[in-house]
């Protein structure tokens, strides 16, 4: 609902010095610069009943009369950005103008202000046209000469470029491919920058090393190649290509895994040396007589593998039998191992728990519990190493019964790529009744493919109907 000010500013009661038009500094500097203006003060009484609180809402800071009728405040800004006065807008007129960018004389209309009129389009400063070289009769004789290109071709492909802005698909669309030979994209692209290269080269100033472009067009060439592939490729091609994918994750996988098991075995074998040498400078430092002198700095000694005991240091009374107690970090495989090897050596499960004793057992029991793991260490490179024995022996075999089938017709004895016999093709080739199986065998680093096995079982099954064909 319009206020008091409202229906004073529509009538155009208050005039003076605010007639002019508004400015900028006039929108910005609005608070610093108040005119004094001669308003009718008008005092408002509360009704009787009303609460000073409902009041206030009806009364703005302004001094302004409160609404006749109940308007929604809610919607838009709660307080105005732009402080405008009552001055009069800059007028605005409808007035011709002309785009440098357009050579035809082409004459549009739009609104812009009285004050700018007569001045430039201000959009021409978009305007960026690509600057494409020209060259001369001599140069081109001199320097640009190419038996593939004829000079009236070479003019007409710098004509494209300059038209279209460099856009060498608009060019190779526009190209007078009837008059002069049928051309690529690439072959467009590679003329023009061999001779902007070369005009650089040979323009610049003697003693300066300019910066020429080169456009690798058989690398376009083949990235382009590579692209129509990979999109022209078949569901089968895609399926096999995830599935390798996911193979060669596997061996990823495995890799890592064996790593580990190799640092975690030389961490083993660094521990049972470190705790060796320790034990040999423990004897030779307890056979030499020391003052009995505690340092107050204890050499740093690296960490031990075994069994780690806690230390009691609690405050009372503690029996010595407590130390000899194995930790909960030891599994029952281990503690089961240890009990084992203590009894087939005859010694006590629970011996008297003297100073000495309680000392020797518990390293004793160090060692066996290191000694358990280095040999299942041991036990699983054994396993490790026969099964990739068993699976390179495997593949042999099938390679060699590939390479078989291959050399039945051909004679007994085949020969491989670099000139040496085959063996194990002769052998089988002249054995009679020796049939050539294909076998699918998960290799490391070789993983064979759903077409790959779709191909191999299709030739091992006619290989064998030819075998049984044979009288």
């Amino acid at each position: 609902m319009g206020t008091g000010a409202d229906v004073r500013d529509i009538l155009e009661l208050t005039g003076g010095d605010n007639d002019g038009p508004i400015s900028k500094k006039d929108i910005i500097n609005s608070d610093k610069k108040k005119s004094k203006k001669t308003t009718e003060t008008l005092t408002f009484k509360r009704p009787e009943g009303m609460h000073r609180e409902v009041y206030a809402l009806l009364y703005s800071d302004k001094k302004d009369a409160p609404p006749l009728l109940p308007s929604d405040t809610t919607q838009g800004y709660r307080t105005v950005k732009a402080k405008l006065g009552c001055k009069k807008v800059r007028p605005w007129k409808w007035m011709p103008f002309t785009n440098p960018a357009r050579r035809d004389g082409a004459i549009f209309h739009h609104w812009r202000r009285v004050a700018e009129e007569g001045k430039d389009y201000p959009f021409a400063r978009f305007n960026k046209t690509v600057q494409v070289p020209v060259y001369s009769e001599q140069e081109y004789q001199m320097h640009l000469h190419d038996d593939g290109w004829t000079k009236a071709e070479t003019d007409h492909l710098f004509d494209l470029c300059k038209r279209f802005d460099l856009r060498f698909v608009v060019v190779h669309d526009r190209y007078d491919h009837q008059q002069y030979r049928k051309r690529s994209v690439e072959d467009l692209k590679e003329r023009y920058y061999s001779i902007c290269g070369k005009l650089t080269k040979v323009r610049a100033a003697s003693g300066t090393e300019p910066k020429i472009y080169i456009f690798d067009a058989g690398h376009e060439r083949r990235r382009k190649e590579q692209l129509d592939k990979l999109f022209n490729r078949t569901p089968e091609q895609v399926a096999e290509e995830e599935y390798l994918i996911q193979e060669l994750r596997k061996i990823e996988t495995r890799k890592k895994e064996r790593e580990r098991k190799a640092q975690d075995l030389q961490k083993l074998i660094k521990a049972a040396d470190t705790t060796t040498e320790l034990r040999r400078a423990e004897k030779r430092v307890s056979k030499k007589k020391l003052p009995q002198k505690r340092e107050t700095e204890k050499p740093a000694v690296p960490e031990t593998a075994g069994i780690k005991f806690p230390d009691f240091k609690s405050a009372g009374v503690a029996l010595r039998s407590q130390r000899m107690k194995l930790p909960s970090s030891v599994g029952q495989k281990k503690i089961k191992a240890i009990e084992q090897i203590l009894l087939e050596q005859g010694v006590d499960l629970n011996p008297m728990p003297t100073e000495e004793i309680v000392q020797m057992f518990n390293e004793l029991r160090s060692d066996l519990v290191l000694l358990y793991e280095l040999k299942q260490a041991h036990s699983n490179c054994e396993y490790e190493q026969q099964m990739l024995r068993h699976r390179y022996e495997a593949l042999m075999k099938a390679g060699s019964g590939g390479m078989l089938g291959g050399t039945l017709g051909a004679g007994p004895v085949a020969a491989t790529q670099g000139g040496e016999l085959n063996a194990t093709n002769s052998t089988t080739a002249s054995t009679p009744g020796v049939e050539a199986k294909e076998q699918i065998i998960d290799v490391v680093g070789a993983p064979l493919t759903p077409n790959s096995r779709k191909r191999r079982e299709s030739a091992s099954s006619s290989s064998s109907v030819k075998k049984v064909k044979k009288p």
